[in-house]
Parts: C-alpha cells; sequence; structure tokens
C-alpha cells in the first residue's frame, strides 16, 4: 500500500488523497507493528490539506476566533495517565470501556513527559537517542528504555454535533499516535510535528464518549527525526475536535498569489475542493476590510469509482487585482479569502485564509521577491520553551517574533521541522520571510551515498514528511521557499520529492542543503563555510545558484565574532543573500541545581545514562527566557537597514544616509543625533522628516551642530538613531531601528609621562634582608614580594587597593569558550594557562624610583619584564613587556594584560569606552563609545556554561570603587580592554573538558577580580568545533613581543 501511494504522490496527484486509500469506514485493526514498520506511517489518518479552521459563518470567519466557534471543543486540560520505562510494559486494554484507571495519575495536554516528572530529559545533537545502548537497525527501534505513555478521557460531545462529521485533531504529539474512542480503534500516525486528524464520526455516541491515545518515546519514524534539539515525548502542540456539515463541506483551500512582469498588477488563484450540493462563495477582502471582488462557483455531480454520484466541487477561481498591496517581510500588506459554503442561502461553513501578493523567481544567480534580490537576515528557531520544553504558548510565539524584529532579523528557517501554525500566521502578519522546512533529519546515519536513508527504506517516510509540510503550508505568503529537511544523505528520494514539490508548487524555489550544488537544490546553502570560501564562491560566474546559508554564524556562548566579516562579503556580491544564523534560542531547560539556584539545563544534566552532547543546544543569541544574549545586539547591529557614513563631519556637518531596504522609504523614521565629547554628550537634535530616500538610494544629511566650542576635546563622536515615528506592527514609535557612532576626532591615549617631581618624595627601600622591597611616601606605601618580584601591599590613605593576601600579576589566559574549546584551545595553548614563571632579576632604581622584575617563561620559550614607577601620591605606573624568541613554534594567547584582586567590595565600575553590553574585539560595532556605570555582578553575564564574559574594549579609561568612593582609575597610552567579576579565572575555566558547570552555582571570589588587557583574542563564531570556530586572523593575540603601559591613580571617585 504505501509503495502505491509513494508512487502517486510522486507522480503528481494531490497530496489530499494521499491517505485515501484508508478510509473510516475501514474496519482496520491495529496489529502494534506500526510503530517499528516504515511503509506504514499513518492508518486511517484523515486527508493532508492546507492549514485552516472551518467556522459555521462567514461572520465568523471574519472574526477568526477558532475557540469561540460552535464547531469547536477543546480537547485539552488533564488526562489520566500512566507511564511505563519500556514498551514491553505498556497497558494493552487500556482503551477499553470500564477499564479502571483510577491508580493512574494525570498529565496535561498539551504536556512533556519528562518536563513533568516522567522520564530524563535527554539531548544528543549528532546520532540517535539511543545512542551507545542500541545499534541502529531501521526500522526496528529499542523497546528498552522506549517509554510509552498511554492517556484516557471522557468527552462530552455537545447535542448540537448531532448528524455531523466530526475531526479529531492532535497538533503535535511525538512520536507517534495510536487513537480509539469508545474502545474502538480509530487510527494512527507518524510524523510529531504535523497534525494528527483523524475522523472519529462512526465512532462516537451522544454525551460522554471515551477517548484514548498511547503514545511511544521513539517509533520508526525517530529515524526521521534526529534533530539537534531536546529529545521529549509528549503531547506539544493544540488538540481538538471540530465538526462540520456532512452534506456540504470544504475539504481544501489552496491560494496562489502572482504578480505580472512588471510586479504591478496582481492575481490570485483560489483552488477549493468540497463536496455537497451548495453553492461555493469567494470573497477577495482588502487589507482594510473592503470586498475586492466575490465569485461564485457551483458543485457538480462527478461520478465515483464505486458507482454512487457525489456532488463535488474542485475547481479554480481567478482574481485580477490592478496595483495590489503587496506582501514583503517589510511590508506585510494581507488580503483575505473567505470560501463560504451555502445552501438554500444559509451559511453552512466558512474558511478564512490570509494571503499576500507575492511572487518568488530564481534570476541571474538571486533569489527574488517581487523582483527584489532581497537580503536574508536570517535565524533558525526551534520550538522550545524554558519550562514547557516543546509547549509554545501563543505568547511566547509573539515574544519571539517581536524579539527578531527588534534584532533586526527579517527570516526565519523552522529548523527542522514545520512549526506551529500559528507562528506562520504570525510571520505573514509582523512580516518574515520563511524557509519552511520538512520533519526530515538522519544525521545519525551519516551522508554517505550507501547510507541507508538512500534506500527505498527511507523513500515513503521522506515523502510523506515533505507533502504534510508543503501542503499545509501552502497558502502562507511569508514562506518564500521550501526545505525538504536537514543534514540527510542526498539520494533519488530527495529527487523524488523535488519532483513532487515543483508539480504541486512550481511558484517557490526547493532548498535542499545536503545537494551543496547538486540538482537537488535551487539554493546553495552549505552550512558554516568561511566567509572567504564564501566569497570565493561568490565571484565565480559558474556558479548559477544564489547563495543562502541554511546555517552559519554558530551562536553558542560567547560568540557571533563573524557577522560584520561574513555581511561585508553579502553586501559585495548580489548572489550572496545572506542566510541563517544558528540560532535563536538557547535551549536551556529550567531547573535548580543542589544549592537551590535556577539553572539552565542541558544534556547530559538529568543523568549520565543517556547519551549526551553537553551543552550543545545553547547555542542561540537569545536566552532561555528571552533574554538577549550580549551578541544578539551584534546580530542587530550588522543586520540593521539603515546605515550613515560620513561626508563632511567638521566642515558642513553632513552624512550620507543609506536605506538597504528593498521595499519601503525611510518617511516612518527620524533621525537623532548627538555630539559626545570626551564621552559627555554636548548637544543633539532629532530631524523628524528625513528627504525621501527611496530603497536601495541614499541622501544627504546636513546635521546642525557646532564643533567650536569643543577644541580641547581629545574624543569626539557623532551618534545618529533611527527611531520609528508611528507603531509598527509589534515595533513602538519611538523604537530604535539603527543607529550608528562616527568619530569626528579619535582618542590617541593617555601620555604616561612622569616627572622628576612627581616622584621627588617617594621613597625606595630595598633591604636586602627582608621579605619586601617598597615604595612609599606620605600617603602611601607599595610593597614588592621579593621573592616573586609581584606586589603584595599597595595601600594609600591607609586603605588597601589589594584584597587579602591579594596581588597584581601578568595574565595571559581567559576562561575558554564555547568557541575556544571547540578549537581544542584548551589544550593547544594550554602553556598559557599558567606559565611557569621564573623570577631572574628584581631591579630598583632609587633615582627614578622604579622596580623592574624580569622573568623568564621556559615552557613558552619568552622573557617578561615588568616595571613599576610610583609617584608621591600613590599614582603606580606599570609597563609589562614580553619578548620571545624569534622563530619559536609556541601557541597563542587568550590575552595579553594583568589581573588585580582588589577587596570584594570595590565593585563599582565606571567605564569611558564601548558599552554598556560586553564586547570584544570582533564583536564591537554595535557598542557605542561612551561612559557607562555596571556593578561586577552586572558585569558577569551567565551563559549557560560559565565562560569568559564581562569584557569591555576600546577604553580611554576604567574607574572602580565601593560604595565609600575609594579606589582607583586606569588609564594607558593605548586603547585597552578591561573587565571585573567576582569570579577568578579559575572558577570560570572549565579546564580540559567540559564537566556539567552552570553560571549560577559557581562560587564567588573573595575579590572582585579586575582584568586588564592591551588585547584580548575575539570570540569567533564561524562553527563551534573546529579551528575555524576560534578568533579570525586579526582577533587573535599571536606568538611576539608586546608592551603594555598603563596607570593606576588611586582616588576617591565620583
Amino acid at each position: 500500500m504505501k509503495q502505491l501511494l509513494l508512487t502517486l504522490a510522486v507522480a503528481g496527484m494531490s497530496p489530499c488523497f494521499i491517505y485515501a486509500a484508508q478510509t473510516t469506514k475501514t474496519a482496520v485493526q491495529p496489529t502494534f507493528t506500526e510503530w517499528h514498520d516504515t511503509y506504514v506511517n499513518n492508518v486511517n489518518r484523515f486527508p493532508i490539506r492546507t492549514s485552516f479552521f472551518a467556522y459555521e459563518s462567514r461572520d465568523a470567519a471574519l472574526k477568526a476566533d477558532r475557540k469561540a466557534s460552535a464547531n469547536y471543543l477543546s480537547i485539552e486540560g488533564d488526562w489520566r495517565f500512566n507511564w511505563v520505562a519500556n514498551a514491553d510494559q505498556c497497558p494493552t486494554d487500556f482503551f477499553k470501556e470500564g477499564y479502571d484507571d483510577s491508580k493512574w495519575n494525570t498529565m496535561k495536554v498539551p504536556g512533556i513527559w519528562e518536563v513533568n516528572g516522567y522520564g530524563d530529559a535527554e539531548y544528543v545533537n549528532v546520532g540517535f537517542a539511543w545512542r551507545g545502548h542500541f545499534k541502529d537497525n531501521p526500522p526496528e527501534v529499542p523497546v528498552k528504555d522506549n517509554h510509552v505513555g498511554s492517556y484516557r478521557r471522557t468527552i462530552n460531545i455537545p447535542d448540537s454535533w448531532d448528524g455531523r462529521q466530526v475531526i479529531a485533531h492532535f497538533g503535535s504529539v511525538t512520536s507517534n499516535i495510536y487513537l480509539w474512542v469508545n474502545g474502538k480503534f480509530v487510527g494512527y500516525a507518524e510524523d510529531s510535528k504535523s497534525a494528527a486528524e483523524f475522523d472519529i464520526t462512526p465512532y462516537l455516541k451522544k454525551g460522554d464518549n471515551l477517548f484514548a491515545f498511547q503514545t511511544f518515546r521513539w517509533c520508526d519514524g525517530s529515524y526521521s527525526e534526529d534533530q539537534d534539539f531536546w529529545r521529549l515525548s509528549g503531547v506539544a502542540r493544540d488538540c481538538f475536535l471540530y465538526s462540520r456539515s456532512q452534506t456540504a463541506h470544504i475539504d481544501d483551500v489552496r491560494v496562489t498569489p502572482d504578480l505580472d512582469a512588471q510586479y504591478k498588477n496582481g492575481t490570485l488563484a483560489v483552488n477549493v475542493k468540497g463536496k455537497g450540493n451548495a453553492k461555493f462563495v469567494i470573497d477577495l477582502i482588502a487589507p482594510n476590510g473592503d470586498i475586492v471582488s466575490r465569485k461564485i462557483l457551483n458543485t457538480t455531480k462527478v461520478k465515483k469509482k464505486a458507482g454512487k454520484k457525489v456532488a463535488e466541487i474542485n475547481a479554480t477561481v481567478k482574481f485580477d487585482v490592478e496595483n495590489p498591496l503587496k506582501w514583503t517581510a517589510e511590508t506585510p500588506n494581507l488580503y483575505k479569502v473567505v470560501v463560504t459554503v451555502q445552501q438554500n442561502g444559509k451559511d453552512v461553513e466558512s474558511v478564512p485564509v490570509r494571503t499576500g501578493f507575492r511572487k518568488v523567481e530564481i534570476k541571474n544567480r538571486q533569489i527574488l521577491v517581487n523582483g527584489q534580490p532581497v537580503l536574508i537576515k536570517g535565524a533558525n528557531r526551534h520550538e522550545i520553551d524554558p519550562d514547557g520544553g516543546y509547549v509554545i504558548s501563543r505568547e511566547r510565539m509573539v515574544e519571539d517574533v517581536k524579539l527578531m524584529k527588534q534584532f533586526n532579523v527579517n527570516a526565519v528557517r523552522t529548523c527542522h521541522y514545520p512549526d506551529d501554525p500559528y507562528f506562520y500566521d504570525l510571520c505573514d502578519e509582523y512580516g518574515l520571510y520563511v524557509c519552511a522546512e520538512a520533519n526530515q533529519e538522519s544525521h545519525g546515519f551519516f551522508y554517505d551515498k550507501d547510507a541507508i536513508t538512500t534506500t527505498p527504506l527511507f523513500a515513503t517516510p521522506i515523502m510523506e514528511r515533505n507533502v504534510h509540510n508543503v501542503h499545509n503550508q501552502y497558502n502562507h505568503p511569508s514562506v518564500i521557499y521550501w526545505s525538504m529537511g536537514n543534514e540527510t544523505a542526498d539520494s533519488k528520494n530527495f529527487s523524488d520529492v523535488k519532483k513532487w514539490i515543483n508539480e504541486f508548487d512550481p511558484t517557490r524555489p526547493v532548498h535542499w542543503e545536503r545537494a551543496i550544488l547538486g540538482d537537488n537544490t535551487d539554493i546553495y546553502a552549505e552550512m558554516y563555510i568561511t566567509p572567504e570560501a564564501a566569497e570565493k564562491y561568490a565571484k565565480d560566474p559558474k556558479y548559477t545558484k544564489p547563495m543562502i546559508h541554511c546555517e552559519y554564524a554558530h551562536a553558542m556562548g560567547n560568540s557571533c565574532g563573524v557577522m560584520k566579516d561574513y555581511w561585508d562579503i553579502i553586501r559585495k556580491y548580489p548572489t550572496y543573500q545572506g542566510g541563517f544564523i544558528w540560532d535563536f534560542v538557547d535551549q536551556g531547560l529550567r531547573g535548580k541545581d543542589k544549592d537551590g539556584n535556577m539553572i539552565y539545563n542541558y544534556g547530559g544534566d538529568f543523568n549520565s545514562y543517556d547519551p549526551s552532547d553537553n551543552n550543545f543546544n545553547c547555542n542561540g543569541f537569545i536566552s532561555p527566557d528571552r533574554k538577549p544574549n550580549p551578541e544578539a545586539y551584534e546580530v542587530g547591529y550588522v543586520y540593521q537597514n539603515i546605515w550613515t557614513s560620513p561626508k563632511d563631519l567638521t566642515g558642513e556637518k553632513k552624512v550620507s544616509v543609506y536605506n538597504e531596504n528593498f521595499f519601503r522609504a525611510l518617511d516612518n523614521v527620524s533621525l537623532s543625533w548627538a555630539i559626545v565629547a570626551d564621552g559627555v554628550e554636548r548637544q543633539n537634535g532629532t530631524i523628524a522628516d528625513l528627504p525621501n530616500i527611496k530603497p536601495q538610494t541614499s541622501a544627504d544629511v546636513v546635521l546642525p551642530y557646532n564643533l567650536k566650542e569643543y577644541s580641547d576635546a581629545k574624543d569626539i563622536q557623532l551618534n545618529v538613531e533611527y527611531r520609528l515615528k508611528k507603531d509598527e506592527g509589534l515595533q513602538k514609535a519611538g523604537d530604535i531601528v539603527a543607529y550608528q557612532q562616527l568619530p569626528i576626532r579619535e582618542f590617541k591615549g593617555t601620555d604616561l609621562a612622569v616627572t622628576a617631581a612627581e616622584t621627588k618624595a617617594v621613597k625606595l627601600t630595598d633591604k636586602k634582608k627582608e621579605a619586601n622591597v617598597t615604595l612609599a611616601a606620605e600617603n602611601f606605601t607599595l610593597a614588592f614580594d621579593r621573592a616573586t618580584g609581584f606586589i603584595t601591599k599597595y595601600e594609600v590613605g591607609g586603605k588597601s587597593l589589594l584584597g587579602n593576601g591579594g596581588s597584581l600579576k601578568p595574565n595571559f589566559w581567559r576562561a575558554v569558550t564555547d568557541n575556544d574549546m571547540g578549537a581544542n584551545v584548551q589544550e593547544k595553548f594550554a602553556a598559557w594557562r599558567d606559565p611557569q614563571m621564573k623570577l631572574t632579576s628584581l631591579q630598583v632604581d632609587k633615582k627614578a624610583k622604579t622596580v623592574t622584575a624580569t622573568y623568564n617563561l621556559p615552557e613558552v620559550k619568552a622573557d617578561l619584564t615588568i616595571a613599576y614607577r610610583a609617584t608621591e601620591n600613590g599614582t603606580l605606573n606599570v609597563t609589562q613587556s614580553l619578548k620571545t624568541t624569534p622563530g619559536a613554534e609556541m601557541p597563542e594567547m587568550m590575552r595579553f594584560g594583568m589581573v588585580m584582586n582588589l577587596p570584594y567590595a570595590m565593585d563599582q565600575a565606571e567605564w569611558y569606552g564601548r558599552g554598556p553590553v560586553e564586547n570584544y574585539s570582533d564583536r564591537k560595532l554595535s557598542q557605542n563609545v561612551g561612559i557607562y556605570k555596571a556593578t561586577a555582578d552586572q558585569l558577569f553575564y551567565p551563559y549557560v556554561r560559565p565562560q569568559e564574559t564581562g569584557t569591555m574594549s576600546d577604553l580611554r579609561w576604567w574607574n572602580i570603587k565601593d560604595n565609600n568612593g575609594f579606589g582607583l582609575r586606569i588609564e594607558s597610552d593605548a586603547l585597552f580592554s578591561a573587565s571585573a567579576l567576582h569570579y577568578d579565572l579559575y572558577t570560570l575555566d572549565e579546564g580540559k573538558e567540559k564537566n556539567q558547570r552552570h553560571s549560577q552555582s559557581l562560587p564567588k571570589s573573595q575579590y572582585t577580580n579586575l582584568f586588564v588587557d592591551l588585547v584580548q583574542a575575539g570570540v569567533g563564531g564561524v562553527d563551534s568545533w573546529s579551528d575555524w570556530g576560534r578568533a579570525r586572523k586579526g582577533h587573535r593575540v599571536e606568538y611576539k613581543d608586546y608592551t603594555f603601559s598603563f596607570r593606576i591613580s588611586p582616588k576617591t571617585l565620583y
């Protein structure tokens, strides 16, 4: 049977008939082998259709409130529930009437077992969920550890539904569902991310009805659901019953928009399939609610195979609309098609479908939307909630879309399966391009040409899952191309799917990353290639496919240091049109550590038995609870659509404003500007109405500022911000949609020169028999340990700038980031983590009042010299110089600087540099230079797994003080970076391998640890598992000579 259905589907037969051979009138009994048979993935499943809800009247359809409809009945809430650990332990007669479930517990529907106390959440990236415990052998899956959940509930069917057809809708059940009603088997379904619907009409009785279903943790379909996410089980989406007339109803509605060659006038082809002797009224309604046009279809008698004539309709009407409002992600203008079934002048059923006039093409190596080569500023989005697991509320979905708009994301890939239908509605409404992906990934079999997924064994599930995806999401204008799945070997199975998609929907391209440059993809989407490799493709005319990465810029932990590198090239080459960051949200599940601290659990946190890929599912630029991670701001900056460049900042005060949008002018944004001199805003203003800057054009704008009074300023910036004037969807008037900082006068560094007069009162004491060398004056004392050369005492006015036992020491290491660890930096660069430092000399110059310590670092073949010079007010100049060995093959460093152990209470930082969010040499464009404040605790960002955090770069000065105002200032003759944390480096650092640690569980240091660096490596992020993932060239701390000079000025800071 399944082979026949596959043949029909490939041949182009409408997929709404793909399950028609098994009807509810066929007496089918389960064999209970369905869950490990790739040829039986559906039994009595209701025919696949586009996603819609049929209301009782046109008026109800226009309101589109499904839950208020007389045709709707929720079956959500508490169900009686039984859970067993192994598949051979599940109850076999629980579905029968009279079965005693009094000892069962209850489970919410929707509800995920593992977040409700049944089994442990498991995370695996590559390989199947039973990795290490069961040898892959499709279609067989384990019996042991294959948990099974059994559900029972009585549902009262409204009297008003008597005589009507009733369909059960289960929005998402993992991994499969067997359904019974009143003790009778209804059907079976797989594909956990597509709705399972069943016609339950023959099994119902008046009043109360017993519903029972059973789902397995794993079935043969799990071989096609090997995605990089939490492996959870249960019911994830809306569950309800709906009724419709048996005499006349709508089976399917497909709406196909098109535009003419000039992309001006539009057409809508509306295909309607239905049954009944009735009139089908089709209205096209404009965004303002006006009826644009109305068409009427009537059913005709069609002879069925059994010889019985039934009134049916399968017809297409076409609406021609002159210059309609167009749909794009920038201009999400939605029309509405309402199909109403009428009998005897009365509404029987009505289906609303939102649509948009838009056209997608591939021409000249580019994907075009409405004739324009749009840029894909995208993100991959898994459906995950820190509390609900797979259960995502509508409010959470809205929040996700709002965040995407906030950070200028204009496209989303539904990795790696179809999403909740409501999410596509949001993309339609608020404007997001969608790469709509099917629920097909078999990463555990990898990509060899002889992988088992290339055989006929997988042909049926691969085809069916794509049919579900394409047919369900067909009507959404936001979907601009299809994806056949992810990380499965390319093969004839996908050639067959692509052929079917091209026939069923010739209006959209098809993406298949594993085809690379082969025939099974219309888009070159290779993931995680370097910017250089991407540029090589983009500038070679022999390649004809547009390039859009399905995944790039791996945002794991402290990452996204590659955004500028990619987008400088994307904006240079027309065929290179962007990509989807991996990924949007960290997939941490909220929990508590042994001390009761809230943490986000990741792979391996629940037990040591299940396979685990650790925190590799925490790679979003948004945190699990939807707070932006630090890298989100860089994403939003690089993705913004308005750019400002200097034309003449000192004479005419003129800038050029470029509109990177493709479909809209800048009529709804104002420009706010400010002059910032030495960190202080001195002037500001607003230009409420910009010139008419059309899409993809620039215009000059003069800003009325005056620089004359700032002639003595060492540092002057022009800040510009673009704010909405009126609300736009989820964005409010006043929201900043783009910003930029342009330097007018650049900081040259602080003069660190010390005069003899400043050191005259300083007394240097160097008595060989004493443990310390001291520098002292009336108001301060500095002591250097003769054995180590390090400072052990630094007091000013009787107060210590060092915590008890603290010091000021060289530092070449950082707590490795996820990208560092993926590149094996923790081992390759380990010589710099805590290198042996042999003090070879401690020299004093009583005239210059200097102490100079020289060290040999034998493990890295280098010498280090640190010179200290004090003035009478306690200011200390420090110069740290590294002399390396020419030609020596030594590893790179992570940073070159020093760490100072301050008293714990000295934790209030203020700095003049980039901020307020942490930033690094390769991820700092989003952070303007200014004066900012934060405490040490605020500077610590709690990444799901602890790692380097809190650094601020391009510093002019850094202050830190206690509550009484006592503290210090750091200045340098060059821009520098710094951070202050209540954690020491070795607590933050993971060591050689990951060990299930969480930021919220770390013990705090007794100090405020002040890290001051001349340079620190960038954060990288091409990927998080190879050398490509670490900081790129130009942002590395190479093995070479360095000199870092800075000044510590003790003072009361205000």
